[in-house]
């Protein structure tokens, strides 16, 4: 297991994903992780992530300096290398001349952490302040034009330091760095799959949940579906599955879940329709924030309500993902800013008094859907597109109606069967349709209309921390606007988003 200390970087997430790409388990942890608990972990090797700071200001975070006399290998990026190197009396200070962007890497020693690397390449910098004095022990490893200290070690107590970041795609040689610490020098073995996870959380379920029961809030997408398999095959009967059709799904999508969960895999489902009720409290609502806001309390007033029927019950299962974690709230109390709010990452009303069981609190999507395969879940399941928690309530610009949601639930049929039938719906991380507050004038058999205008909405990735717009041919997209246009009465112009994230976000609200 590696370490990580979260220092509040925008890159955390992606070390994370770097070392398990590696087949080896990873954990993140804050700065003010107790050294006890950091010895009760017993980590392989920890690494300090990058962040915003400088460690000369006087709130720079920081962590117990005691991590470094443990014996156990450190590599310390950008921000991290600083603390690392503050902490153990050397210095830093802001650079004459910052760097940000991509930078030629020099390898002026070798050494484990550049083991079969070459000597000369380039690396994605992002720092305003560069180490100034080295301590005793270390060299210099590696530079870059503007920066005399791009890699260091102390080969000794065997620990490392790099400026640049290579668990980026913008340094071609940083993965083969990242495994080199994680193989030649904390001696790690490739021994995460998602069938020894599969094997550690039910047992840790089965251990945490004992003869209880366990109620979840299943939506048939592919995180609720592979956390509602996965506890059901720890505890069987004792999960109980709630499904609330507030009125925002897609077309047909309850009968889906009744026919590929309930039935399939005898997993005890209660079906519960509260349009009426999430239509209502959505009325004259334009405000995405209060959208969100209003969706996620009227579930958890109807969840309660079903909730208190099933006797015993004493923890919620969720399908909480790691994005959902980053995005919602600040890492570990980083200075990641807010971008939107989720629906199943904040707590329950404390009247509940329901207990947490978040499986997959930890993993990333493509890890879940592998996961998924593991367990047995179907393929059009594993592979089902993500579909927000409000629904299509934040696919419709401005107020939420029935019929509204009519018109975008029919586009939305369109639009899906085209990409599958074109071989695309796999290949995208996302592909939807939005229902723009505007209307615009049209021509149809020699009528003149003034109907809604949809955008529609494709994009690739790989854990939706970033995405790009997919780049679709013209002839489907050609296919899809004449379908929406001709069979979705309403709607009489289509358009498409080529906004990649960032700066957009995949969802428009």
């Amino acid at each position: 297991m590696i370490l990580i200390i979260d220092f509040g970087s925008q890159y955390n997430q992606l070390i994370a994903r770097r070392v398990r790409e590696e087949r080896v388990y990873c954990e993140i942890e804050p700065p003010d992780i107790d050294i006890g608990r950091v010895k009760a972990k017993n980590p392989e090797g920890i690494i300090l992530s990058g962040g915003p700071a400088s460690i000369y200001e006087k709130n720079a975070p920081k962590t117990d300096p005691a991590i470094l006399d443990l014996g156990i290998p450190v590599l310390g990026i950008c921000y991290g290398m600083q603390y690392m190197i503050d902490a153990l009396g050397g210095s830093v200070k802001g650079a004459g001349k910052r760097e940000y962007g991509f930078a030629e890497l020099i390898v002026e020693k070798d050494s484990r952490l550049f083991k079969d690397i070459k000597k000369s390449g380039t690396c994605w910098m992002s720092h305003g302040d560069s180490l100034k004095e080295l301590p005793e022990g270390f060299e210099v490893l590696a530079s870059t034009p503007n920066t005399p200290y791009a890699a260091i070690a102390d080969n000794d107590r065997r620990l490392f330091g790099l400026q640049f970041h290579p668990e980026v795609e913008h340094t071609p040689q940083g993965k083969k760095i990242i495994a080199n610490f994680l193989f030649d020098i904390c001696g790690c073995k490739k021994s995460w799959t998602m069938k020894s996870f599969a094997k550690e959380e039910i047992a840790r379920i089965q251990e945490t949940v004992g003869e209880k029961r366990v109620i979840l809030g299943l939506s048939g997408g592919v995180d609720s579906s592979v956390a509602a398999l996965l506890i059901h095959q720890a505890i069987g009967k004792n999960l109980t599955c709630i499904f609330v059709d507030n009125g925002l799904l897609r077309k047909d999508e309850g009968k889906q879940v009744k026919e590929r969960l309930s039935r399939e895999f005898d997993i005890d489902i209660r079906f519960v329709n509260a349009a009426k009720t999430f239509l209502s409290g959505l009325k004259s609502v334009i405000d995405p924030e209060k959208k969100r806001k209003i969706i996620g309390k009227t579930f958890i007033e109807v969840f309660e309500a079903e909730a208190k029927g099933i006797e015993g019950a004493e923890f919620l299962g969720q399908g909480t993902l790691y994005p959902d974690v980053i995005e919602s709230v600040s890492a570990f109390g980083g200075p990641t800013s807010v971008i939107k709010s989720h629906h199943n990452v904040g707590g329950l009303p404390k009247r509940m008094k329901l207990k947490l069981v978040e499986p997959l609190r930890h993993l990333f999507k493509d890890e879940v859907r592998r996961l998924g395969k593991t367990i047995g879940l179907p393929e059009e399941m594993i592979w089902r597109q993500p579909f927000p928690g409000p629904g299509l309530a934040i696919r419709i610009m401005g107020e939420v109606t029935k019929k509204r949601l009519d018109v975008l639930r029919e586009v939305d049929a369109v639009l899906l069967e085209e990409i599958r039938a074109a071989g695309y719906y796999r290949k995208l991380w996302q592909s939807f349709a939005v229902l723009l507050p505007l209307k615009s004038v049209g021509v149809m058999g020699d009528h003149r209309t003034y109907d809604n205008v949809v955008a529609i909405r494709a994009v690739t990735s790989k854990d939706a921390m970033t995405a790009d717009w997919a780049k679709l041919p013209h002839k489907l997209l050609g296919k899809i606007s004449n379908r929406i246009i001709n069979e979705v009465r309403g709607v009489n112009r289509v358009v498409y988003d080529i906004s990649s994230k960032p700066p957009s976000t995949i969802e428009w609200e």
